[in-house]
């Protein structure tokens, strides 16, 4: 227990001191033109900032998020495979596959994932 106290108090000490010289040695500049602009792309600050979204493109990262988190929700059933018995833990990742396959299906039959019209 002592010595996570003490890891704990070396950990601490060493964060506050890279916060406190990274403060004082830092280069601050209020009057930036660029900094203080709300664009970050080079883009003439003048122009509306109303722009079109395109909808595909909202879409194809709809699908991306909903992919990238179906691999976080079936990586822990490898995890708990011993808690419960191999048949269920294999027939809840099937149905979780079947319906995402089910969603990218009808995704691919209204066209969405198309950019080119």
């Amino acid at each position: 227990m002592k010595l996570v106290c003490i890891s704990f108090a070396i950990s601490v000490t060493i964060s506050s001191l890279l916060i406190i010289i990274s403060t004082l040695f830092s280069k601050k500049t209020i009057l930036d033109r660029e900094k203080s602009s709300p664009f970050e792309c080079g883009l003439d600050p003048k122009n509306t900032s109303r722009v079109p979204f395109s909808i595909r493109f909202f879409l194809i990262a709809i699908v991306f998020l909903i992919f990238d988190i179906e691999i976080s929700i079936l990586l822990p059933l490898s995890i708990i495979s011993s808690t419960i018995p191999p048949m269920v833990w294999i027939l809840t990742g099937s149905a979780f596959l079947a319906v995402v396959t089910l969603g990218l299906y009808y995704e691919w039959a209204e066209s969405t994932l198309e950019w080119i019209t």
